[in-house]
């Protein structure tokens, strides 16, 4: 049964957010170009005491204001993924770029009705550029309504990926063929990318093994902006979608994009 939240209820919510990410901004710059602990998890990627620390004061903060919500973060185990409402939390996306001093990374913040994104945050704390999306509202920077290029053409379109260290070898040469046919292609960016997709200044993104952490904060953000965030079938993002992610300025855009990653010689 789907529920249905107020605009009192959307508004608090988003205001907790904006508190909950101007802590955590906080916390992350007195961690920033710092000497750190670096621990690698079972998948190989780098954890940091500002990592978990940072994902510690988050779930504390959502269990004393919200405590019958659930929580779904990168560095702790999930709690009551069966709650209507489901914060889904990612401390510092683009650990990596945290770690060699690039101001690119951000934390991720999205809370889900009944598996849906109703509102999602992307804070960069280096740059202090906030991006709030919230279901059937523009996307705020900073405050101010921005929206993507619009651009329809690919042969227009600014790519970006943050690396393609992330690919597989097919999908590797399915972004090796939507880049070559693309305007300009970038790499690097993780989460702030979308913000700028947001903005107009990045078109299109494309990345594969992301997981719901790093990608439901995404959704209101370049959909409230005027853009189309999906799978590469098209299908719109969940928390079950196998984490492969394309976000375009504009629907021409995102089919044009689409048809290209999902020619017939590529292996399914």
């Amino acid at each position: 049964m789907q529920t249905f939240i107020n605009l009192a209820e959307e508004e608090g919510l988003a205001q907790f957010a904006d508190t909950l990410a101007d802590a955590t901004d906080a916390m992350a710059i007195s961690y920033f170009r710092k000497p750190l602990n670096i621990e690698a998890k079972a998948d190989e990627s780098p954890v940091t005491q500002a990592d978990r620390s940072i994902e510690a004061e988050m779930r504390r903060r959502i269990i004393e204001t919200f405590p019958s919500h659930g929580i779904l973060g990168e560095e702790q185990e999930a709690t009551r993924l069966e709650a209507t409402h489901l914060w889904v939390i990612d401390p510092i996306d683009g650990t990596k770029s945290f770690l060699s001093g690039m101001p690119t990374f951000g934390t991720l913040i999205a809370c889900l009705t009944d598996g849906r994104p109703v509102l999602g945050v992307i804070s960069i704390p280096p740059t202090a550029e906030r991006w709030t999306g919230q279901r059937g509202k523009p996307t705020l920077l900073n405050g101010t309504p921005c929206r993507t290029s619009g651009k329809t053409h690919l042969a227009d379109a600014i790519l970006y990926t943050t690396s393609p260290d992330s690919f597989d070898p097919v999908g590797l040469a399915q972004f090796e063929e939507l880049s070559e046919k693309a305007g300009m292609r970038r790499f690097g960016g993780d989460c702030y990318g979308y913000g700028l997709l947001a903005s107009g200044h990045v078109d299109l993104l494309l990345e594969m093994n992301l997981h719901p952490y790093d990608y439901m904060a995404l959704v209101p953000v370049i959909e409230g902006a005027g853009g189309i965030i999906t799978d590469w079938d098209g299908q719109p993002l969940t928390l079950k979608s196998e984490g492969k992610v394309i976000a375009a300025a504009s629907a021409a855009l995102h089919a044009e994009a689409l048809a290209t990653l999902n020619r017939d010689e590529y292996e399914r």
